[in-house]
């Protein structure tokens, strides 16, 4: 009798509900009856967006200046991505400006890769220019690298910010549960305003 293996065919399944998960978690229905379950999501976008700037300013305190400076302020606090060769990734969050939410958006983006598994980190981009911001908010979904460059931060063992990096017209961080991470690219990530 011979043996056979049920890892290969767990895992791919487990990847592939894991991967209808993220497809489908930005599809939302509006029903009567459902502004209830809107207004939690909401508060649980914001509730997240605020405790995502409080662990970004614990991590590196220089960023809290350039918070206060950016005409926006685009947060997500928890970003999926899953893969097993083919990855996906997604996310909601929100958009400040002046300190209040304008509107929430969700992040898609797909990659290649030979690693399995999956990981949740927060993204926060600063669109420091009147202009960039102004180009985020007319665009009908904006991808990163097509529309417009992110400069990741740099962050010094002080927690201090690059100066080269502060001056750029969007400046992004992305956050893990180790901290804040460098050499990561954002290229390729779709960012589409939502209704919750």
């Amino acid at each position: 009798m011979q043996k056979k293996s049920s890892f290969p065919s767990k895992g791919l399944a487990a990847i592939a509900v894991a991967m209808a998960s993220l497809t489908f978690a930005g599809c939302s229905t509006t029903m009567p009856g459902h502004e209830a379950s809107s207004q939690t999501s909401r508060n649980d976008v914001n509730a997240g967006v605020d405790a995502t700037l409080s662990k970004l300013y614990q991590t590196a305190p220089a960023s809290r200046e350039l918070v206060a400076r950016a005409k926006g302020v685009l947060v997500f606090p928890a970003v999926l991505e899953a893969s097993f060769v083919l990855g996906a990734e997604y996310g909601k969050g929100a958009l400040r400006v002046g300190g209040r939410t304008e509107g929430y958006y969700s992040t898609t983006a797909g990659s290649i890769g030979f690693q399995a598994g999956a990981q949740s980190k927060a993204i926060i981009l600063l669109f420091m220019t009147q202009d960039a911001l102004d180009k985020f908010r007319n665009s009908n979904g904006w991808t990163v690298g097509a529309d417009a460059t992110v400069a990741l931060a740099n962050i010094g063992a002080n927690g201090s910010i690059d100066t080269n990096t502060a001056q750029q017209p969007i400046i992004g961080f992305i956050n893990t549960n180790g901290g804040l991470i460098a050499g990561v690219s954002l290229q390729g990530a779709k960012i589409s305003k939502i209704s919750l």
